[in-house]
């Protein structure tokens, strides 16, 4: 990218200058054609090279990733957060039913980071780095979000409002998983069977830093 805006710059500079002394018509649509050149290499190799681009909404969740997104063949974004709609989902090697069960998940409710799709299977990661193929089907777009379960000495206060000063209603201990009703870029409002408050966004497992939920 730099060497192809160098070569453009010195270019235009001569043209400039050639501009500044004889300002003809012709001299001035040539510089006016090298700085939009200018302008587009400097475009082009700004997104190949890999630069932050805003994600574009796409999900049934109406979640929106901070970070560069692609989209699958679903037309949904990669990656994002959906959640387990059984209690118990087998997890195989590979995106077919001939591929091995490589572990059973025992839990309804629980999130999943989407990370792949192909046909009617989604490559999933969970709260602990584990990476495996899901049907379809047995993935819900109701967000929720868990206590990360990898820190067990780590939990997450249910505050009454957004902030760390307010009241304290609840703790959701390592593990523990909550119903995300809407996510503010900072704060999430969560709630269970018996609580309900605000969390730090950072803190939980199944919404990205940053993202709205709404």
């Amino acid at each position: 990218m730099a060497t192809a805006l160098l070569s453009t710059a010195r270019l235009l500079d001569r043209t400039l200058a050639t501009v500044s002394r004889r300002a003809t018509p012709a001299h001035i649509g040539v510089a006016a054609l090298l700085l939009g050149a200018a302008v587009t290499i400097w475009m082009v190799q700004g997104l190949r090279g890999g630069e932050k681009v805003p994600a574009l909404p796409g999900d049934t969740t109406a979640s929106i990733d901070p970070n560069p997104v692609e989209f699958g063949p679903s037309g949904f974004p990669i990656p994002r957060f959906l959640t387990l709609k059984a209690n118990k989902v087998n997890v195989r090697k590979g995106p077919s039913s001939d591929h091995a069960v490589a572990w059973v998940f025992q839990r309804k409710g629980m999130p999943v980071e989407v990370v792949a799709e192909f046909e009617n299977w989604r490559k999933i990661r969970d709260s602990e780095g584990q990476e495996g193929w899901i049907l379809q089907q047995m993935l819900s777009g109701r967000r929720f979000a868990m206590s990360p379960g990898w820190n067990k000495d780590k939990s997450v206060a249910l505050h009454d409002g957004e902030s760390g000063r307010s009241a304290t209603n609840a703790i959701l201990m390592p593990g523990a998983v909550a119903q995300i009703d809407s996510c503010n870029g900072e704060w999430c409002y969560l709630t269970t069977d018996d609580y309900e408050g605000y969390a730090r966004q950072t803190e939980l497992w199944g919404v990205y830093p940053g993202e709205v939920v709404d």
